[in-house]
């Protein structure tokens, strides 16, 4: 009989991680959503997954959403690190402890999450994650400098994941999106795109679903835009 491959989904309550959680339902996933507001919780019950109401930047509620979810299925196949965007504002101009809490967002949400659930991978004999990133981790924007240096720290984090647990079975990588369509569209971001629109939530979706399945077996440690050619860099 067929293993039910488990997944995590953090900040799953709507936009892109709501995306993520339905479409890994649809290819069978048994699904543990969380998200701070409560909504990824409600997700989970239209789900049928188990839905927790907690922050990526406590350690507790991690070691919860974790916990419980091997307490359920017994194990865990994926896990999709998504988070909320982290304080913007000008360079010089944000305060020590937003850089601090972007921290917690971006990066050491990651390295708190596998640190408790590499174990799981490791006795099962594998595991795939994907970190949701951004496209400003390859091309730094003004507007939002946290944001911009974070994630290419993130960048790195998951190439050296990548290279120290390739062997184990274990994979990871990033996705980068681009402007997309949880957030206001305007026509001075849209004539910077050359595809000429927004991204759909439902794109990072799927590729977030082909990343974390079998197809992509041979794909670790990657940075992979889904950008609509916003980035010009090679």
């Amino acid at each position: 009989m067929a293993v039910e491959k488990v997944a995590l989904v953090t900040a799953a309550g709507k936009g892109m991680g709501a995306a993520i959680a339905r479409e890994l339902a649809a290819n069978g996933y048994r699904l543990a959503l969380m998200s701070p507001s409560g909504s990824a919780a409600e997700l989970a019950k239209e789900l049928g997954g188990l839905g927790f109401t907690g922050s990526v930047t406590e350690p507790d509620c991690i070691d919860r959403f974790v916990r419980e979810t091997l307490e359920k299925y017994g194990r865990i196949d994926a896990v999709v690190n998504n988070t909320g965007h982290p304080p913007k504002g000008d360079l010089l101009s944000i305060a020590d402890e937003q850089w601090h809490l972007g921290l917690d967002l971006i990066v050491l949400n990651v390295a708190r999450v596998l640190r408790r659930v590499t174990p799981a991978f490791l006795e099962q004999g594998g595991g795939a994650v994907v970190n949701i990133s951004s496209f400003a981790a390859d091309a730094p924007e003004q507007a939002m400098p946290v944001s911009s240096a974070l994630r290419a720290a993130l960048s790195s984090f998951t190439r050296l994941y990548a290279d120290r647990y390739a062997k184990d079975n274990i994979r990871i990588n990033s996705v980068l999106p681009g402007f997309i369509d949880s957030w206001p569209e305007t026509p001075e971001i849209v004539a910077r795109i050359p595809v000429g629109r927004f991204g759909k939530t439902q794109e990072i979706a799927q590729t977030v679903a082909f990343l974390l399945s079998d197809a992509a077996g041979y794909i670790t440690g990657q940075n992979i835009r889904v950008d609509g050619g916003i980035v010009r860099g090679l």
